[in-house]
């Protein structure tokens, strides 16, 4: 074992958690998901295909399955998501559009990394 093991495993272990964290957050208020897609002039209906989105690409990174094509749609989904934050006036929803080009960095990261030897 070496310390990048550990840090690939890490890696995947807490992007999955934010992302499986994110799915469970729609299923439990979808409100705010699906009022954000509003306000861009996106239907609202698309907070479901999200939500499945969140929770298989989750299950794919904590498994180490297919992790770097998971990680690379996951970037391209926070880059897309990153967009409905981008809200100048409101420094909370820049923080999140921030956050998210990170995420997106660190799945890029992830995916140019691979599973790394501890998966299931």
């Amino acid at each position: 074992m070496t310390w990048k093991d550990a840090a690939a495993f890490t890696a995947r272990l807490l992007i999955a958690l934010l992302f499986l964290g994110g799915a469970a957050q729609k299923v439990a208020d979808p409100g705010p998901a699906s009022d954000l897609l509003a306000l861009r002039g996106w239907p609202p209906w698309l907070l479901w295909p999200a939500l499945a989105f969140n929770l298989a690409a989750g299950l794919l990174l904590l498994a180490g399955r297919l992790v770097p094509a998971t990680a690379l749609a996951l970037a391209a989904y926070c880059a897309v998501t990153s967009l409905f934050h981008f809200q100048p006036d409101e420094p909370w929803q820049m923080t999140i559009f921030v956050k998210n080009w990170a995420i997106a960095g660190g799945c890029l990261a992830l995916s140019a990394l691979g599973p790394g030897r501890w998966r299931l």
